[in-house]
């Protein structure tokens, strides 16, 4: 899925706006201003278009999450895990842990 302002495609097909999609397990919908991603994995993310997203997990990927979204633990001690498992002292140092060439 690829988002560029309120333009959506999917494997490179456009998503009209304000349409709702459904495909093998992954949804866009539209509410209000927002686009919104959802997974049948359980995850869903939504985006404002601009500088806002907002990541949700279903309750039975608690604990089974990593990366820039984080380990869902609550636990704030296991935030800034970085893909090697040592923590990271900073946001920025964790940020770029997760860099991909």
């Amino acid at each position: 899925v690829v988002a560029e302002g309120r333009n959506v495609s999917v494997n490179g097909a456009a998503v009209p706006e304000g349409r709702p999609y459904l495909h093998k397990g992954l949804g866009v919908t539209w509410p209000g201003e927002w686009v919104a991603v959802a997974s049948s994995l359980g995850v869903r993310v939504a985006w404002d278009g601009h500088l806002t997203v907002t990541v949700t997990l279903e309750p039975e990927l608690r604990g089974g999450t990593w990366g820039l979204c984080g380990t869902y633990t609550d636990d704030p001690a296991d935030d800034f895990v970085r893909p090697d498992g040592d923590i990271a002292a900073f946001a920025a140092a964790f940020g770029n842990a997760w860099k991909v060439p």
